[in-house]
């Protein structure tokens, strides 16, 4: 599982020019599902990116997590995240969860984030999305888990 995390002053999803998912002060996350990727790689990735320390405390540095400063989350899922470019120019995506798994997984990491009691927004699974956003910083967080 991977998740490319971006810290946001906003962020928005579009799909079918209709706002489908909006927030302001946060994390927008690209979530990556790879063909072994269960719950548990979820459960850790999730702990990490909400107690994740890259917001700006009184003193001008890093260390406050997203539940310090009320922030939103808006998971966006993203299969491309597991391209392959090693064996010429068109990428291969034979690493990537199959969709009925990585929507599984996807939902299920959904959940678990909202359980944080943290303001949660999502894509749309499987969409053409237009992402838009703002990046604060810019800071940008690469997670792994395999």
């Amino acid at each position: 599982m991977k998740l490319v995390i971006q810290r946001v002053s906003n962020a928005s999803v579009t799909v079918e020019n209709s706002v489908v998912a909006k927030i302001g002060r946060g994390f927008l996350v690209l979530l990556g599902i790879g063909l072994e990727d269960t719950e548990k790689e979820a459960d850790y990735l999730v702990q990490k990116l909400i107690k994740l320390r890259v917001f700006e405390d009184e003193n001008g540095k890093m260390n406050l997590s997203l539940k310090d400063v009320r922030g939103e989350l808006l998971i966006v899922s993203q299969f491309t995240l597991y391209a392959d470019c090693t064996g010429g120019n068109r990428p291969s995506f034979s690493n990537a969860a199959r969709p009925e798994k990585a929507n599984e997984l996807y939902e299920y990491f959904l959940s678990k984030c909202q359980e944080e009691n943290i303001r949660v927004e999502h894509g749309i699974f499987r969409a053409d999305m237009k992402v838009e956003l703002l990046n604060d910083g810019p800071v940008t967080i690469i997670l792994e888990k395999e």
